[in-house]
Formats: C-alpha cells, structure tokens, sequence
C-alpha cells in the first residue's frame, strides 16, 4: 500500500491539508517550525508523526506556496529549522529539498566560509 502522506479531505479538519494519522495539518506543522520546532522535538511531542510524513508536508508546502507564503523567507526557504543532513539521508532522494524539508545554511556561516576562500 502506497501512503499519502498529506491528504486534503473537505470533511477533514475543514479541508486544511494534514498529514496523514494525524490531527496536525501542514500549517500547524509550520508554525511549529517557524516558532522553532525541530523535528527531533516535532517527534518528541506528536510520536504519531514520522520524518517522512513531515518532508511531505514541508514539499507540500513548497507546491503550494500561495497558500503558504508567510512561511517563507525571502530567500525561498522555509522559516525555521528543518532536517538535518542526516535525517535527510534517510528519506528518498525526492523528499531531499534543500532549504525547504533539510534545513537552509546559516546565513552567518555562509558568509564566513566565502571570507575563507
């Protein structure tokens, strides 16, 4: 059997997408994560959840980004922290989108590692 991972159902948490065996739609999931919520804690609180429920959700959000939009930086990513490199590692290659499901890099690191170069 092939989950959907974020499902849109009119008769379901009033047709906010959510993800699937849970009560928590992707806007819930994102304003976890703009308050600072990583997915180890997101795990911690709501064990329903899986790592690869919460990559679609934030794909998701992704795909749909005039519902969406104040959730995103002006860079194109999404506000807060996402999957580390090594959650990521273990999602398929699809659900891998830096910025958006695995975590943006610091913008202070960035520049520092140009300084370097």
């Amino acid at each position: 059997m092939t989950i959907k991972w974020v499902k849109v159902d009119p008769l379901v948490m009033r047709g906010e997408p959510f993800c699937y065996g849970t009560r928590l739609t992707v806007r819930q999931l994102l304003q976890l994560r703009r308050s600072g919520y990583d997915p180890a804690r997101l795990l911690a609180e709501h064990p329903e959840l899986r790592i690869v429920g919460i990559a679609h959700a934030y794909r998701y959000a992704a795909e749909h980004r005039d519902r969406y939009r104040e959730f995103f930086e002006r860079d194109g990513s999404l506000a807060g922290p996402g999957l580390t490199a090594e959650d990521a590692a273990l999602l398929p290659e699809d659900l891998r989108v830096p910025g958006i499901v695995v975590a943006a890099k610091p913008r202070a690191a960035a520049r520092g590692s140009k300084a370097s170069d």
